[in-house]
């Protein structure tokens, strides 16, 4: 589900669930670190990692395409319709003229709804983790006017207990099962949604919640404890995608969630030039974000740190990487065990049991 649909929870209380599986600050979730490909860049002042949908931006902009195309279609007939009016319409004339203008209506509000920040908007919306800060940064909407000098649309989260973490949870519709991902919520005076948005990508099934799990150690252990003992990530995202990026991203966002094996892949490789066209068509109409001055201030980092990434050497993007672990030059799936951790050993049923109820209690060392 793309973070921007759940706006209707504004004003009402955490969902149940949401509520019931919070993650806690302290990185305590599971027994593993591991990145799941959502970081732009890193170093010892902040984090750049990505927001859900940016990974799965070409579906949303295919269904823009098909609204429009349904609501020209459906507009066609009833210009059609009054441009050439039959002697008698009929009853079942008038069912056709209503359902098509119905349609038509229909067809453009799911274009606007998905496809609203998907053109001439941002290529990315990068969430900023700042050490230094002790805050979350947020870019959520671009600025038309000024941006040069104010930036973009930036919500600040301090990174403290304040600030409502959860796994969320949706069904899968057509292939059965559930997906997950991390929202962030923050609460007004009545203690009541204010605003939200989710981190990361999403996950699905057992797997995914291990992998969701990993990741938000992962995020944790850099904001506690900083870059130095944290395992490289998955891939480093590229923040200029190429032609052959968009492609490639769209062909393992497929093999994620639907488990493809590379021969599927191939079989399906020109439906994936197809999304691949859609996310190239909302990357060029689109522009790279701008942090506001007072995020910079706070984000300055020094000529001679060490974990800064991506250096000179380091790949960047799909093809990079899987370049580089062929060669040997990166690992192929970069983890490592949590320190904090003390409850179930085993990842998979720790994910089972989070599934199940998100119990975490007596899983930290330091609790």
């Amino acid at each position: 589900m793309d973070e921007r649909v759940f706006l209707a929870e504004v004003g009402d209380p955490v969902p149940p669930w949401d509520a019931k599986h919070r993650l806690p600050i302290s990185g305590a979730v599971g027994p593993e670190i591991a990145d799941s490909g959502t970081i732009f860049r890193v170093n010892s002042t902040y984090m750049d990692v990505s927001d859900q949908p940016h990974l799965i931006r070409q579906w949303h902009v295919g269904r823009t395409m098909v609204g429009c195309l349904l609501g020209l279609l459906c507009s066609v007939v009833v210009f059609i319709f009054f441009a050439y009016p039959p002697p008698r319409i009929g009853a079942l004339g008038a069912v056709a003229i209503g359902g098509s203008l119905l349609c038509a209506f229909y067809a453009f509000e799911l274009a606007i709804r998905f496809g609203g920040e998907e053109f001439f908007w941002l290529r990315r919306r990068p969430i900023r983790f700042n050490r230094e800060a002790g805050k979350i940064y947020a870019i959520r909407h671009r600025r038309y006017r000024n941006s040069a000098v104010a930036g973009d649309i930036c919500w600040e989260i301090p990174w403290d207990e304040n600030s409502i973490f959860c796994v969320h949870k949706s069904p899968l519709k057509f292939e059965g099962g559930e997906r997950f991902h991390i929202r962030c919520y923050q609460l007004g005076p009545k203690g009541n949604v204010a605003r939200a948005f989710a981190i990361g990508r999403t996950w699905q099934g057992g797997d995914g919640m291990r992998d969701l799990l990993a990741q938000w150690n992962y995020w944790c252990a850099y904001m506690n404890s900083g870059p130095k003992d944290l395992p490289k990530p998955m891939l480093y995202l590229p923040e200029r995608e190429t032609v052959t990026e968009s492609f490639l991203c769209c062909m393992y966002e497929l093999g994620f969630y639907l488990k493809l094996g590379p021969s599927t892949r191939t079989i399906l490789s020109p439906f994936v030039l197809l999304l691949a066209s859609y996310r190239l068509m909302s990357m060029w109409t689109c522009r790279d974000p701008v942090w506001p001055p007072e995020v910079l201030a706070v984000s300055e980092i020094t000529p001679w740190d060490i974990h800064t990434q991506p250096s000179y050497d380091t790949p960047i993007g799909w093809a990079e990487t899987e370049r580089a672990r062929v060669e040997g030059r990166y690992p192929l799936a970069p983890r490592c065990s949590n320190p904090d951790w003390s409850g179930e050993a085993d990842p998979i049923v720790n994910a089972k049991r989070w599934i199940g109820t998100g119990d975490r209690k007596g899983s930290s060392r330091n609790s």
